[in-house]
C-alpha cells in the first residue's frame, strides 16, 4: 500500500471533538476518521496557509468543475455546474431546507434507524419527525414500502430526509429502491433531501447510486447534499455542496442558504475540495481497502470471540451496526445503557443505538475508521466487558 494507514497520529489536545476524552479511553463514536487526510489535500491547505492572507473568499469555477468531474467519473452521474450551490456543511443545508421547504408543525419523514442529527434538524426547527422504520429480518435491512407509503400519505408529511448510503446500517440503496421512493414522494407531494455524505466510503467494487441520477422524477423533487469532508476527513474545513436540478426548487434553496448565511466559503474550503476531487482518488481507493479490511476483521472477531453480539453486514460507511441481543431474563439490552456501562468499565466509547430512533434501541454503532492496532485493542476491551 502506498499510504500508511497504520501510522498513529496523536489527536489529543488538538481541539478534536472525537478525542476530547479521558486519558486511556478509546473513542469509536462520532463519524470522524483517525487518518490524516490525503497528501494532496494537506499540500493544498499548506500552500493556501503560506499565502498569509485569509480574507473573504469566492466560489471559483474550478470548484464546480471538480464536483462535476468526480461525480461523472466515479458515480456515472453528469451534474450540471448550475445545479451546485456551496454550503458550509450538510447539516446546515438540511436544517435550512427543513425551515424553507416546510412550515411549522408540518412533518418530516425519516427512515429509522438513521443518523441522529436528522432529529435535531427537524425538532429544533419546530417540525415533527415521523419515524418510518426500515424492515429488519434479523440479519439485514430493507425498505418497507407498504409502511413508507402509509407514512408518506399523511397530508402533514411534506418532506423526507433520505440517507443514501444509509447510516448506520451501511445499506447501499439500489436504483429500483430509489426509483420507488421517488415515485411515492412524487405521488404524495413530498420533497426529498438526500444526504449522500457517505457516498465515497464503500466496499471495494461497490458503488452508490445518486438519488437524483435515477430518473427525471427523482431529479425534479430532490435536494442532494454532497461533500468531500467525510471521505477525506476534513469535516473541520466546513465545505459541502447542495445539488438541485429543478430550477424553481433550486432558487428556493439558494435563497434559503444565503438568508441563513451558510453559503460563503472559508479561506481553505475551495482549495481543499478542489484538491480532493481532482487529485485524491488513488488515496481514497486505498483508504476504502483499509477500511474494508477493518470491517472484515471486526466482523470475524465478534462472530468468533463475542458470539452473543450480532454484526449487521453493510457495504458502505466505516460504521459497524451491532445488535446486542437479550439479558439473562429475556429482555432486550438497551443500547444507550450498554454503551454507557461499556465506557465506564473499559474506556471504550461507542454510540448507543437509541439515538438513531426507536428501532435502534437494541444496538450500538462502532466507528471502524482507526488504525488496526487501535481497533484490536478496542475489540479486546469489548470482549472482556460483561454487561
Amino acid at each position: 500500500m502506498k499510504y500508511n494507514f497504520d501510522e498513529l497520529t496523536n489527536r489529543k489536545n488538538t481541539g478534536s471533538m472525537k478525542w476530547d476524552v479521558t486519558d486511556g479511553e478509546i473513542p469509536l463514536w462520532v463519524a470522524d476518521m483517525d487518518f490524516e487526510t490525503a497528501p494532496c489535500v494537506k499540500e493544498a491547505i499548506q500552500k493556501r496557509a503560506a499565502h498569509g492572507i485569509f480574507g473573504y473568499s469566492i466560489v471559483p469555477d474550478q470548484w464546480a468543475k471538480a464536483y462535476v468531474s468526480w461525480w461523472k467519473n466515479r458515480h456515472n452521474f453528469e451534474l450540471s455546474a448550475d445545479w451546485l450551490i456551496f454550503c458550509t456543511g450538510i447539516v446546515p443545508a438540511i436544517s435550512t431546507c427543513v425551515r424553507k421547504l416546510t412550515t411549522p408543525a408540518e412533518k418530516v419523514l425519516i427512515q429509522t434507524p438513521c443518523y441522529n442529527i436528522f432529529f435535531n434538524s427537524i425538532v429544533n426547527n419546530g417540525r415533527v419527525p415521523v419515524e418510518s422504520p426500515l424492515a429488519f429480518d434479523g440479519t439485514h435491512y430493507s425498505i418497507d414500502f407498504e409502511r413508507l407509503e402509509k407514512d408518506l400519505s399523511d397530508p402533514q408529511v411534506s418532506l423526507m430526509i433520505l440517507c443514501n448510503p444509509q447510516n448506520p446500517t451501511g445499506n447501499i440503496w439500489t436504483s429500483g429502491e430509489l426509483a420507488k421512493i421517488g415515485e411515492l414522494c412524487k405521488k404524495y407531494g413530498v420533497t426529498v433531501i438526500s444526504d449522500e455524505i457517505h457516498c465515497d466510503i464503500v466496499k471495494p467494487g461497490e458503488s452508490y447510486i445518486p438519488f437524483a441520477s435515477v430518473n427525471q422524477t427523482c431529479a425534479e423533487i430532490s435536494v442532494s447534499c454532497i461533500a468531500p469532508t467525510k471521505c477525506f476527513n476534513i469535516a473541520g474545513i466546513n465545505s459541502a455542496a447542495v445539488v438541485v436540478p429543478d430550477s424553481l426548487l433550486r432558487h428556493k434553496v439558494w435563497r434559503a442558504l444565503n438568508t441563513d448565511e451558510v453559503a460563503e466559503p472559508n479561506a481553505f474550503a475551495m482549495d481543499a475540495t478542489i484538491a480532493a476531487f481532482t487529485e485524491g482518488e488513488d488515496w481514497l481507493n486505498q483508504l476504502n481497502e483499509y477500511l474494508y479490511e477493518n470491517r472484515k476483521f471486526a466482523e470475524e472477531f465478534i462472530k468468533k470471540e463475542i458470539p452473543q453480539l450480532q454484526v449487521i453486514y453493510g457495504k458502505a460507511t466505516y460504521l459497524l451496526w451491532v445488535k446486542l441481543g437479550k439479558t439473562a431474563d429475556g429482555k432486550e439490552i438497551n443500547g444507550d445503557e450498554f454503551a454507557q456501562a461499556l465506557r465506564a468499565k473499559t474506556g471504550l466509547f461507542v454510540n448507543g443505538g437509541c439515538e438513531y430512533g426507536k428501532s435502534g434501541d437494541n444496538f450500538v454503532r462502532i466507528n471502524l475508521a482507526c488504525q488496526r492496532s487501535v481497533l484490536e485493542e478496542a475489540l479486546g476491551r469489548l470482549k472482556k466487558f460483561s454487561f
